[in-house]
């Protein structure tokens, strides 16, 4: 009877040194995915140059409705102006050749100006695609991974439901020995 006792206990060794293993792969799984957690949910901080921070800024201002209802007013205050005075006192009268100037200049100047801001934002979405790539690559890697190591998990569970199997029928095999013995012996 001990002898079946100690190969329970072997079956219920190999079983619990199997979960063990499972649990060890899931641990360092877990700790390596905080690891690129940690990576994404604190990304260095981008120094900027003064450059850098005024054609933001300019790009951030340009392109708002804030910009455009500015330069509207301005326009419009400028064209009552220079239509509502007489003659002598306009600086700029009609076909606002002045105001043309001034429109074609900040044009001009804010276009390179976005441009570069532009740029920019382009390289750090470049920047982010790739870590995105990067990041789903390692994703198909440790998918692949776990896939492999359940398939190893999953083989050694039935090797070890075989040799349980076997060691259930060696069992069966002296339990049925011994209740023959046991029935000869009575019958004598």
């Amino acid at each position: 009877m001990a002898e079946v006792i100690n190969e329970v206990d072997d079956i219920l060794a190999n079983q619990s040194e199997q979960i063990k293993k499972l649990h060890d792969i899931v641990t360092k799984a877990f700790q390596e995915e905080e690891l690129i957690v940690d990576n994404l949910a604190h990304p260095p901080q981008e120094i900027l140059t003064k450059g850098q921070r005024v054609s933001d800024k300019v790009a951030r201002f340009g392109g708002s409705w804030t910009f455009i209802i500015i330069f509207s007013v301005i326009l419009i205050l400028w064209i009552i102006y220079n239509s509502t005075l007489p003659k002598a006192e306009q600086f700029d009268p009609y076909p606002f050749i002045l105001m043309n100037l001034v429109l074609s200049c900040v044009a001009a100047m804010q276009a390179p100006i976005i441009m570069m801001s532009q740029n920019r934002q382009e390289e750090k979405d470049r920047i982010r695609a790739e870590n995105d790539y990067l990041i789903n690559m390692k994703a198909e890697l440790e998918v692949r991974s776990l896939h492999q190591k359940m398939d190893l998990l999953l083989e050694e569970q039935i090797k070890t439901l075989f040799e349980v199997q076997a060691k259930q029928l060696d069992l069966l095999k002296k339990l049925t020995e011994r209740v023959d013995s046991l029935c000869i012996k009575n019958d004598l």
